[in-house]
This record gives structure tokens, C-alpha cells and sequence, in this order.
């Protein structure tokens, strides 16, 4: 869950945002039909097998338009839960309820489907001793939601942000002259509680990467054969990721090889919603 500094500081300011963006100035379908104020209920229905994820968000938009809204949760983020189970039932204003529906179950569906995921690829991963890392490949606005989601599918973050570490890629790496250059500038610049991290594409730039002491090196689309070369001329002196072309196949071979680490942008960027709807709204005492 989000601690409330996190949550009023940087998640609600999204959240309003999104709220903002389907509510331009009014509801105009929903005031047609409800001119006045009417307490209802409405149930949260799961219409497929996952990993729900995002509860405390779904719950937010509701409390946002009207702090007065109940939500009655019978699930907690991180369950697996199936098709037809009842997962919460919110109470309030029905002009409430009709208008953050949307909005909440966007989120609530892309985060458990991203939970889910996640969790279908650490499963592959389990007993090899890798950790599965997300990327920055997210959704705009939405990072703070999906980096979540990824936790609690069961994988875990890379750096957040640019502020968060440093990664020096190719195009790091052509700007400073080399491998070489571009890690004794990051050793010479950033903060000593930073790794520093290197992306490298062949075994030339392997074997500098490991004379300039980089402390994680990345093996970006490497095959195979290439990754357990890469991994002699490490040999230990270094963490490594290996990222690109993560199939089941392929992540299958890894935990012969003795990596720490594959990230996997799919995670964020490819991830299917969790289909999941609100059903059976209806006014309290009618």
C-alpha cells in the first residue's frame, strides 16, 4: 500500500488529474438521470482469474469526488482471485459512484493486470535465484501505479526515475567517447552511494566495462552462447542484468548462466488489463 505522505503528496495529485480529464466540466449523462443526491451501492466483480492489484487506488477516486463514500473491500492487493468472485461493494452518493467508475477501474485494471503478469513471469523464474526488474518503459503519469504493480506481482524496481541512478546506455556511451570515458565521468560525478551501471552490446565493451569498475553491467539482446562468454570475462567482478528477447525460452537458460538480474520492459509496456467491472447498481432502500 501507498503511506499517506506518498499518497497525498504524489499519488492524489494524479489521481485529480485523472478525474479531470474525463470530467471536463460536468457528467452529463449522469446528471441527466440523477439531478439530485441518492445513496446507492454498486458491487466490485472480478471477470477473470489474476493478481488484483490496486484496491487502495480504486478506493481513492471515490473518496476524492466525496470523502463520505464507503467501500467495503473483500480482497486485499496481492490475492488471486477468479472469475465471479465479489470484491468490494461501495456505497454513496449514486452521482458518485457513476462518476468515478471509470476512472477507478482504469487504474484497478491496469494495475492487476500488470500484477498478474508479473507474476506468470516470476513464476518461470522460480528456484533460479533472479531477480525480475520492471524498466522505465511506462505509461506517462503512470509510473508510480505500474512500478507498484510490478511489486506486488512479485518482481521489483529498477531505478524510478534519472534522478534515481545511474544507467549509462549506448547513447551515454557515444556522448563520452567510450565505455571507458563514460564510466570514469559517472565515478567522477555522481554521488559515491550511486552504482554505477553500464549497458554493453558486445564482448569488447564487456571486457572495458569490467576494467573501468563498473559495478552492474547490463547484457542488452545477447544470445546465449555470447551471454556465457560475457559472464567468464566478469567473473564476478560485477552484478550483471541481462536484458532484450526475454521469452519463456530464453528465460529458461538463464539460471544456468549465474546472472543476478533480467529486466523486462513488457512488464509495464505490454501487460494486458485484468478484466474487471462494477455491477448491480442500485439505490439504497428502493
Amino acid at each position: 500500500m501507498f503511506d499517506q505522505v506518498t499518497m497525498t503528496l504524489n499519488v492524489d495529485p494524479y489521481i485529480r488529474s485523472a478525474l479531470q480529464e474525463d470530467i471536463t466540466s460536468e457528467d452529463v449523462s449522469t446528471n441527466s438521470v440523477m439531478p439530485e443526491a441518492k445513496l446507492g451501492e454498486v458491487d466490485l466483480i472480478c471477470k477473470q482469474d489474476g493478481i488484483i492489484c490496486g484496491l487502495q487506488i480504486f478506493s481513492r477516486v471515490f473518496e476524492m469526488l466525496d470523502p463520505k463514500t464507503k467501500i467495503e473491500l473483500f480482497a486485499k492487493d496481492g490475492d488471486a482471485v477468479k472469475a465471479g468472485d465479489h470484491m468490494a461493494k461501495v456505497t454513496g452518493d449514486i452521482r458518485v459512484l457513476l462518476c468515478g467508475e471509470r476512472t477507478a477501474l482504469n487504474y484497478l485494471q491496469r494495475m492487476s493486470g500488470i500484477a498478474t503478469y508479473t507474476h506468470q513471469i516470476t513464476g518461470m523464474l522460480e528456484g533460479t535465484g533472479i531477480k525480475l526488474l520492471d524498466t522505465r518503459k511506462t505509461t506517462p503519469n503512470n509510473r508510480i501505479f505500474e512500478k507498484y504493480a510490478v511489486r506486488v506481482g512479485g518482481g521489483n524496481n529498477h531505478r524510478y526515475n534519472l534522478t534515481d541512478g545511474v544507467l549509462l546506455k549506448d547513447n551515454h556511451i557515444g556522448a563520452a567517447g567510450g565505455v571507458k570515458e563514460a564510466i570514469a565521468r559517472a565515478k567522477e560525478y555522481a554521488p559515491f552511494v550511486r552504482k554505477i551501471e553500464v549497458e554493453v552490446e558486445d564482448l569488447s565493451m564487456v571486457k572495458e566495462a569490467v576494467e573501468a569498475g563498473a559495478d552492474i553491467i547490463m547484457l542488452d539482446n545477447m544470445d546465449h552462447d555470447t551471454m556465457a562468454q560475457a559472464m567468464a570475462i566478469i567473473d564476478g567482478k560485477a552484478e550483471v542484468e541481462v536484458s532484450g528477447n526475454m521469452t519463456e525460452e530464453n528465460l529458461a537458460k538463464l539460471s544456468g548462466l549465474g546472472v543476478d538480474y533480467v529486466s523486462s520492459g513488457a512488464l509495464t509496456h505490454s501487460a494486458p488489463i485484468m478484466d474487471i467491472s462494477l455491477k448491480n447498481l442500485h439505490p439504497i432502500g428502493a
